[in-house]
C-alpha cells in the first residue's frame, strides 16, 4: 500500500470520501461496541465457574491447618491463600498478606494511610508542602486518578520496552525528597505490554531516594497473564523483593498482585508483599480497620486452584482464548494498516492491552470518531498522568471482552476512523 504522506492532495481526497461512505454505511447500524477496558471476557469468565461448586454447606470449612475459614481471625491470611499469591509473583509466603478482591483498593489505602499516618513513623504526607510520585507513562489511568484525588504531584517519566526510563528515575528520586513513589505494571504493562528488563529492575533495587519515605508501587497485575503457552514465549521477572533485600533496600517496594483477572474479577484475591518492617507497619493500621478478610473465599480459591501447577493449566485455557482475541485486532491492523505510516502498535506476550499510537494530535478525534459510530475505547490522553498526552497519539485497545464476531467489527472500524483522522490531519499539512 502507498504510505498516506506520499500521496497527493487528489489521491487523499479521492480515498476520503470512499472511506466516508463506508463510515456512514457503518454508522448507520447503530451499533454499541466496548473496547474501553480491560475486563474478562464471558468465555474466560466461564472456565472458573466450578469454583463455585468447591464449597457449600456440607464442605469442611477449615483449612490444611486447621483453621475454621468461617470465624474471625488471620488478619493477614490463610497460609494457603498467602503461599498461593505470593507463588504468583514469586516471591516468599511470609511476605504476604491477603486482601479481599481488589488490589486496587490496598493501593488506595496504602496512599491514604501515606496521607493520614506516614510511612513506618514518618511524617504524614498531608503535613508536607508538597508530595510527588513519578509515573511511567503512557501507564494505568487509575494509578493516576488515585495521585489525583489526594492531590499528589504527578511526573511522567517515559517508557521503553525495557521499562521506564531509569537514568530519569535515578536522577529525579536522588535530588527530590518530595518524591514519594513510582507506579510500576513492571511485566505486560498497561498499556504496552512492555515487561522490565532484568537491569530496570536491578536498578529498582539499587535505587537510593532522597526521602526515607519514597516506595515502589510495583503493582504485578499480569505475572501470570501469558499468551502463549510456550516457556520460551513468556516473558519472565525477576522478584523485587529479593532484589531489595540483597541491595539493602528491603523496605523499599510494595508488590500487588490479585486474582481478579484469574478467577471473577469481582470475587477475587488481592495481595500485598513486603518486607517484615513494611508489614508491621501495615499490619498495625489494618487491625484497627478490619478483623479479617473473607477467608471463605480465600479457602474456595484454595480448594479449586490448589497450587501454582493448576494455576498454571488454567491460565493457559485464559490465555489460548485470549490470544485468540489479539490476533484478531492484530490481523486486522496489519492488513489495513502496514505501509500507511499512519499507525503503529505493540506485540505483547501477555496481558489485556494492545496500545495504539496514531500520527501527533490525531487520538482524540480517533476516539471522538469512534464514538459516533457506536465503538467505545478508552478516552484519548487517559494513558498520561492528568490525561494529558504531549503528542496525542496513543490509544489503548483492550480486546478480551467483545466476543470474537464484535471484536473483527470493532476493529475494522476502529482502523476506518484512523484512516479518516489521519487524512484530515496530512491535509491539513499539504
Amino acid at each position: 500500500m502507498k504510505a498516506y504522506q506520499h500521496m497527493t492532495k487528489e489521491e487523499l481526497l479521492t480515498l476520503k470520501k470512499e472511506l466516508e461512505a463506508q463510515f456512514e454505511d457503518v454508522k448507520s447500524r447503530k451499533l454499541s461496541l466496548d473496547m474501553s477496558r480491560g475486563k474478562p471476557g464471558a468465555d474466560q469468565l466461564a472456565l472458573s465457574m466450578g469454583m463455585l461448586d468447591v464449597l457449600n454447606s456440607s464442605s469442611d470449612m477449615k483449612d490444611d491447618a486447621g483453621v475454621d475459614a468461617r470465624n474471625y481471625g488471620l488478619v493477614d491470611g490463610l497460609p494457603e491463600a498467602k503461599k498461593l499469591l505470593a507463588d504468583m509473583v514469586g516471591t516468599e509466603p511470609e511476605n504476604a498478606i491477603v486482601f479481599g478482591n481488589a488490589s486496587l483498593s490496598i493501593m488506595f489505602d496504602t496512599i491514604s494511610r501515606s496521607m493520614t499516618h506516614g510511612v513506618m513513623g514518618g511524617t504524614p504526607w498531608c503535613k508536607l508542602d508538597e508530595v510527588k510520585f513519578l509515573c511511567p507513562a503512557p501507564g494505568y489511568d487509575r494509578h493516576f486518578s488515585i495521585c489525583e484525588y489526594f492531590g499528589i504531584e504527578m511526573i511522567p517519566v517515559e517508557m521503553s520496552e525495557d521499562g521506564p526510563d531509569m537514568d530519569v528515575v535515578e536522577k529525579l528520586v536522588q535530588e527530590d525528597a518530595a518524591i514519594k513513589g513510582i507506579w510500576c505494571v513492571p511485566k505486560y504493562s498497561n498499556p504496552q505490554g512492555y515487561t522490565y528488563s532484568a537491569e530496570t529492575v536491578e536498578r529498582f533495587a539499587r535505587l537510593k531516594p532522597k526521602a526515607n519515605d519514597f516506595r515502589i508501587f510495583w503493582d504485578n497485575a499480569y505475572a501470570v497473564h501469558h499468551l502463549y503457552e510456550e516457556k520460551e514465549r513468556q516473558d519472565t521477572l525477576p522478584d523485587i523483593l529479593s532484589l531489595c533485600k540483597e541491595a539493602g533496600n528491603p523496605d523499599l517496594v510494595y508488590e500487588f498482585v490479585s486474582t481478579s483477572k484469574v478467577t471473577f474479577p469481582g470475587s477475587g484475591l488481592s495481595m500485598m508483599a513486603a518486607s517484615e518492617g513494611n508489614r508491621k507497619d501495615i499490619l498495625n493500621h489494618m487491625r484497627i480497620q478490619t478483623i479479617g478478610h473473607d477467608k471463605i473465599n480465600q479457602l474456595r480459591h484454595i480448594r479449586f486452584l490448589k497450587n501454582m501447577d493448576v494455576l498454571r493449566e488454567h491460565m493457559n485455557k485464559q490465555g489460548a482464548l485470549t490470544l485468540v482475541k489479539f490476533k484478531v485486532v492484530w490481523d486486522a491492523l496489519e492488513e489495513e494498516l502496514d505501509g500507511l505510516e499512519i499507525g503503529k502498535w505493540t506485540y505483547p506476550r501477555g496481558g489485556y492491552f494492545i496500545s495504539f499510537d496514531s500520527l501527533e494530535g490525531c487520538a482524540k478525534a480517533i476516539v471522538a470518531k469512534a464514538k459516533e459510530a457506536g465503538l467505545t475505547v478508552t478516552p484519548a490522553g487517559a494513558t498520561y498522568p492528568y490525561g494529558k498526552d504531549p503528542k496525542d497519539s496513543n490509544i489503548r485497545i483492550a480486546p478480551t471482552y467483545p466476543s470474537v464476531d464484535e471484536l473483527a467489527l470493532a476493529g475494522r472500524l476502529f482502523i476506518l476512523c484512523v484512516k479518516l483522522i489521519s487524512i484530515d490531519k496530512i491535509l491539513e499539512n499539504k
